[in-house]
Order: structure tokens, then sequence, then C-alpha cells
């Protein structure tokens, strides 16, 4: 597998990472074959977060019995405060059995207000100096939609590493965010680098060899079976760089997948009936493309305001940079999430 520096840290990540989201529809027996299979495979960084349930608890099984200086384990964790950064750190070391994690980030920062509260006085980034300052974690990291905060977020310095969305279908990164990370040296964590599973297995390979020719250090997909491990290392070890005849075939494949997915830029926010419509989306997302049906039903019915109380104002689809049918998007996410039953008419 080759490897990549994580930025100024210059850490060699493999450039195929693990993304950890998936795992959760995985027995912990079921993980821990896969995530050990990858590891095997060359892959030396993983991802998880505190919101991805028991996922970090899986991978630590995973992780068991592995040489610990010879993988990179990262977290994160949507607490603002220092002493919710601390306490979330404690258990994510509990849960993946180690004493040090090795990059802990801020998950989804998403606003002027989430960012100055990380910030400032008693705010996140206090909570992550004093980790290091026990040993708990060796650097900090931050993570995002948003591309103007992360950008206000790098600009201070304070990060050694920025994960954001990146793919075929979405290369608005390109503009600004992206060279900007390079400027500062920062490790770029590639996430849903298969646009939240809209690329299927046939296109999957072809993806994932976008990335060769950008300055990214590490490409985290969600992997759940011994296919997928085997499938999308193989990028990382043949390092082939797509064709000009398979750049174009895989445009061609984007214009099949068409446009009508959420990028989550927040540009429709905020909503008149208070519905926060990414969210909505994101998890619709994983009830119909990562077969989390139960984890993302569950998340939707506790959403304060759900998406049937959509009054149809369009204040939203007139704001969206992507033209989408946000309404009847609502609509249909509403039907999967209220009844989980239509699965077995799929």
């Amino acid at each position: 597998m080759i490897t990549r520096k994580l930025g100024r840290l210059g850490w060699p990540v493999s450039f195929i990472g693990f993304g950890g989201i998936a795992v959760q529809r995985l027995t912990e027996e079921e993980a821990a074959v896969v995530v050990r299979a990858a590891l095997d495979s060359g892959v030396n960084f993983i991802d998880s977060a505190r919101g991805y349930t028991d996922s970090e608890v899986k991978i630590g099984k995973g992780l068991k019995g592995f040489p610990r200086d010879k993988v990179y384990l990262a977290s994160k964790t949507m607490d603002r405060t220092a002493v919710g950064f601390l306490a979330d750190i404690a258990k994510s070391r509990s849960n993946f059995g180690v004493e040090t994690i090795d990059l802990y980030q801020l998950h989804n920062v998403k606003d002027e207000q989430s960012l100055a509260q990380v910030l400032g006085p008693g705010g996140a980034m206090e909570g992550a100096e004093e980790a290091i300052k026990r040993g708990w974690i060796r650097s900090v990291g931050i993570t995002g939609h948003v591309t103007a905060i992360l950008e206000k977020a790098i600009a201070t310095g304070r990060f050694s590493t920025c994960q954001f969305p990146f793919n075929a279908l979405e290369t608005r990164v390109l503009d600004r965010l992206l060279p900007a990370c390079v400027e500062q040296d920062l490790g770029i964590i590639v996430m849903k680098p298969l646009a939240g599973g809209a690329f299927g297995p046939e296109r999957a390979e072809k993806a994932l060899r976008f990335f060769l020719e950008y300055p990214v250090s590490v490409v985290i997909p969600g992997m759940d079976s011994l296919a997928q491990v085997e499938e999308n290392c193989r990028v990382g070890r043949e390092e082939r760089l797509l064709t000009a005849a398979e750049k174009e075939e895989l445009q061609t494949s984007l214009q099949e997948l068409g446009e009508q997915f959420c990028r989550r830029c927040e540009y429709c926010m905020p909503c008149p009936s208070k519905i926060n419509i990414p969210l909505a989306f994101l998890l619709d997302g994983y009830w119909s493309r990562y077969n989390l049906q139960g984890w993302a039903v569950e998340r939707y019915m506790a959403m304060p305001v759900r998406a049937d109380a959509c009054i149809e104002c369009g204040v939203c689809e007139s704001r969206c940079p992507y033209d989408l049918p946000i309404r009847e998007m609502l609509k249909e996410a509403h039907v999967h999430m209220e009844d989980p039953g239509l699965l077995q008419d799929k």
C-alpha cells in the first residue's frame, strides 16, 4: 500500500484508510474480521467517531493483538466544551482499548457559533491541549461539510488535519479549501469518497483512483465486507492514475447518476418550519445507501422537527445551488423513515 504524509504531522498514512461508519451494521466478530483484513492489506489509518454508535468498540476488537505502533487511530466528537471533549476521549480510549488515540477531531463544525465556542474559553480546544499533555491524544483535527467554516477554522493554525467530503461529484473544495490545506501543510482526510454510496460497486474503483492525482493524504471509504477491503485496497497498491478514456467513462457515469442528492452545503437553511433539511437527507442516505435503516430511523424520530412539518413554502429550493426538488425529497425521506416496513417492498 502506498503511503502519503499526513501533512505537517509527517505520519506515513496509507492512501486508502478505513472509514468506521459502515461497521455499525456488522456484529463485533464480523467487524473484527473486516478490520483485521484491512490492516493485513496495508491500511494503517482508521477513522471512527463517538457518534457512530458501537463503531469504536467493534474497531477495538479488530485492533486487539495488532501492533499499536503500526496503525494510526482517529476518532471525533461533537462536544464543543473542554469538559465534554475530555470525557469523550476517555470513552473512546476505553472503547478502542488503547492508551493514546493518534488523532482526535472536532466533528462537523458547521457554523460561526460552533467555531467560536470550540476556540473560545472553556471550549473543546482547551480540552484538546489538556488531552495532549496527558498523553491521551497526539494531535487534533477538524471535520465538516461547510467549506467557508473550515477555511476560517484552519486559518487559525490550531489544527493539524482537516477532513471534508470530496469526490468526483463534489469538487467545490478544489476552488479554495484544498489549496488552503496544502498551503498550510495540513493532513487532508477525504470522507465520502464514494459520494455517500452514490457510486455503486461498478464505479467504486475508478471513483477511488480519481484521488490519486490530487494532494490528499488519505481517503476513507466505509468497508463492511472482505470483498470491499480487497477492491478498495487494490487501488492503493496499484497506484494507477485514471486514463483519459477512464476519465471520460467516469464522467459518463456521473451524468447517469444525476445531480439529485444533498451535498450538505446548508445553503437551504434556516428552514421557516425549523426542519434540519441536510440532517433529514443525511439520515435518508444512511437508510437508502448504507443499509443502516434502524440506526437512521432512530435518529430521524429523535429530530425535534421532522420532514413532514414542511409547509412547502419553497424557500429552501430558492436557495439551493443544485436546484434540488427539496420539497419532494423531504416527502420521500419521511416515507422511508416513518414506515421501515416498506423495506419489504424493495
